[in-house]
């Protein structure tokens, strides 16, 4: 899913607007997956390259009305910035990509299982490369999470990769994202802008040489949607952003449920994906994880604003 700032402070409190602002974008992507079986009989490519063409005149012109563009004017003069942003943006792509293919070909649960995993791969990846100290929730937590990867895996004959795909691409992304110096608008931008090169040069491409795209060429329908890709695209992660840096970090991280628990239901429910006795198990095994993280998290934010206000007791 924060400032819009580098320089703005962050003030860990929940505000009415930043939780309307946290709820709106992620029921955005809650429902996004209809948006993407609209979309189903494009190719993922190109509705990628629609994706982030359509969104940098969007994040632009935001930045633009937020007067936040001197940022973004000193990352395109720094080589170290935009190697960063190019980085960033391959895995959002990546993340992207196959999104878009799971939803188009039956595998919305996968999609879901994906993002309930994410939170667990974060800690994982906080643990190994940062050296961060796991409690024993945290480790009970991730090794749910690995056992109900091993089910699917026996179940299927082959690794979940749908879901471990869409996990380590974002998680990753979010990693590498904290190193870049921008705020989150201003680093969207940036990443879509990286993109957009190639990304324009797929749908001349497709428009001009394999005459197989369908914007402008098949119907209005498909041209609305692929134009409006960007709206779907751009719009939740710049409500979003502007939300987080409003909120706690634990309400975040309970918050960010909304979506794969929307995902799912909409794939058992509207989509009619088989659940299958190995879902039955991991899913599970994955929510029982991620109350354990909840747990855990919460507990330690109690913690530091217990310590806190002793300290400052102590002090006074």
């Amino acid at each position: 899913m924060s400032a819009d700032s580098v320089q703005s402070p962050v003030k860990n409190e929940d505000t009415p607007r930043g939780f309307a602002f946290a709820l709106a974008a992620y029921l955005m992507w809650g429902v996004l997956p209809f948006y993407m079986k609209a979309v189903a009989h494009i190719s993922p490519a190109e509705v990628i390259a629609h994706r982030i063409v359509w969104s940098v005149p969007i994040a632009g012109l935001v930045l633009i009305v937020l007067k936040r563009t001197h940022e973004l004017k000193v990352a395109l003069r720094s080589p170290r910035m935009l190697a960063m942003a190019s980085l960033t943006a391959a895995l959002v792509t990546v993340n992207w990509g196959t999104y878009v293919w799971a939803i188009g070909a039956g595998h919305s649960l996968d999609a879901a299982l994906g993002y309930f995993i994410n939170p667990l791969f974060s800690i994982f990846l906080g643990a190994t490369l940062l050296r961060e100290r796991l409690q024993l929730a945290q480790k009970l937590a991730i090794g749910l999470a690995a056992t109900a990867v091993i089910i699917l895996t026996i179940e299927n004959g082959s690794l979940p990769w749908v879901s471990l795909t869409l996990a380590i691409s974002w998680g990753f992304y979010a990693f590498f994202r904290k190193t870049l110096p921008l705020g989150p608008n201003q680093g969207f931008l940036l990443e879509v802008m990286i993109l957009s090169i190639p990304a324009l040069l797929y749908i001349v491409y497709l428009e001009f040489f394999a005459q197989t795209a369908h914007f402008m060429q098949t119907n209005t329908l498909d041209t609305l949607l692929l134009a409006g890709s960007g709206i779907v695209t751009a719009v939740p992660l710049i409500i979003y952003a502007n939300g987080a840096k409003l909120l706690k970090l634990s309400t975040i991280g309970i918050m960010q449920y909304i979506a794969p628990s929307m995902i799912f239901l909409i794939a058992i429910f509207i989509f009619q994906e088989p659940l299958g006795f190995a879902r039955m198990i991991a899913f599970p095994m994955i929510w029982a994880g991620l109350v354990l993280y909840t747990w855990s998290m919460m507990r330690a934010n109690r913690q530091a604003r217990e310590f806190d206000k002793r300290r400052v007791e102590s002090e006074a």
